[in-house]
């Protein structure tokens, strides 16, 4: 007889086996699929914040001394060869810079002797000009001082802004500027009155050679006639001028000097020392010029005019023609809605980005207003905050799972 135990264990034994049999594959099933899962992407991101914004351009230029003379002979004759080498200092009416032995016989004629005098009425009246150029300019740069130092007891208790106090530097820096050129220009006149005046003097042969003396104080920047030849009147001999009146002049496209105007701020870069040298717009050419470029292109160009707010540097030291780069400011703002530049893309006419939410990426449209090339203004489509990816795959899609990637604290 069979055992009734036995017999009621066998129909649940089998039933275990049963339910073994298929939770079994399911618990590999369930394993698999927990090893394998998807796991959330790794992505950069940075946050939308406001902060002060600053758009410029970039463009190489070159510094150059403004004011220049070209010293040349009033009359025929043989220059005397000169010991001057570029870089000598000369001293205004002291220093000699050449020397001229007149042809015989130069002012017989009744026309040449007219003419002379003609030249010495005009050297007068040219002077006579510059004397009261001189004046005005002098005025001027009072003026504008007094309001600088109005401009800045004000702009301290609050009763101006900034930019207001800013333009009132400017203005006493320009007018200062405009006070030496004239300056310049009176010294130069005083030059070629003495110049036409011992023209009359000149006789026939036998006469004191002609010395020509220094108009300005600076540097030779030029010898262009170093030994004795026959020269005619105008002939460059040398140039000089002081290199301590020191601009900058910056080439731009056409499309990126529209935006520049005077009194914008500026930095000169890449010039041989370490830290950029301040300095102002003074002038934006209104006239374009056609120039190929490297790659064969012709471009339209303006010439910009940069003048330095600062000291000069004296070690290393800029001269005349040394190759510098210019940043102009174009924009500037306060709190201003910003995301790195790297978050954007285009999906046809519209700007969009990928915003972390809740552990997924969404793709989300928004407006953008400037860009400085490292990061752009976001006009709508984004809140202060809101996370976005930065340089974000090629995988990544609407919906996509990622996380924040950890950044190595010795990357950074």
């Amino acid at each position: 007889m069979s055992d009734p135990a036995a017999s009621a264990a066998t129909p649940k034994k089998r039933s275990l086996f049963r339910h073994l049999r298929w939770m079994v594959p399911v618990a590999i099933a369930a394993t698999l699929g927990f090893n394998f899962r998807a796991r959330p992407l790794p992505v950069e991101t940075a946050a939308a914040q406001r902060a002060q914004m600053v758009v410029s351009v970039l463009e190489e230029g070159k510094t150059r001394i403004r004011n220049r003379y070209i010293i040349s002979p009033p009359l025929p004759g043989l220059v005397r060869r000169t010991a001057l080498r570029a870089g000598d200092p000369v001293l205004a009416g002291q220093t000699l810079v050449a020397v001229i032995d007149p042809e015989p016989s130069e002012l017989l004629s009744p026309r040449s002797r007219s003419q002379a005098e003609a030249r010495v009425q005009s050297a007068e009246a040219a002077l006579q000009q510059r004397e009261a150029d001189v004046a005005r300019a002098a005025s001027a740069a009072d003026l504008a001082e007094r309001e600088r130092k109005r401009a800045e007891a004000l702009a301290g208790s609050g009763a101006i802004s900034e930019k207001e106090r800013d333009s009132a530097d400017l203005g006493a820096v320009m007018r200062n500027r405009e006070w030496k050129a004239a300056e310049f220009s009176r010294d130069v006149a005083r030059y070629e009155l003495v110049q036409a005046q011992a023209l009359l003097r000149t006789g026939p042969a036998g006469s004191a050679p002609l010395e020509l003396l220094s108009p300005v104080t600076g540097v030779v920047l030029n010898v262009f006639e170093e030994n004795t030849r026959s020269v005619a009147p105008g002939t460059a001999l040398l140039e000089i001028g002081d290199p301590n009146e020191l601009e900058t002049e910056i080439e731009l496209l056409s499309t990126d000097a529209a935006g520049v105007v005077p009194g914008a701020t500026a930095f000169i870069e890449r010039w041989g020392g370490t830290d950029p040298l301040p300095a102002r717009v003074r002038l934006v050419e209104p006239a374009a010029f056609t120039k190929t470029s490297a790659l064969g292109v012709e471009e339209q160009r303006v010439r910009v005019m940069l003048d330095f707010t600062g000291p000069l540097p004296t070690a290393p030291k800029l001269g005349d023609r040394f190759r510098v780069e210019g940043r102009i400011q174009t924009w500037h703002a306060e709190q201003v809605l910003q995301v790195p530049a790297g978050a954007l893309f285009r999906r046809g006419m519209a700007w969009t980005c990928f915003t972390l939410t809740d552990g997924a990426a969404r793709l989300r449209e928004v407006q953008v207003g400037h860009q400085n090339g490292q990061t752009a203004e976001i006009l709508s489509g984004l809140q202060e905050g809101e996370l976005v990816l930065v340089h974000p795959p090629d995988a990544v899609r609407e919906g996509l799972r990622v996380q924040q990637r950890q950044l190595n604290p010795s990357s950074r």
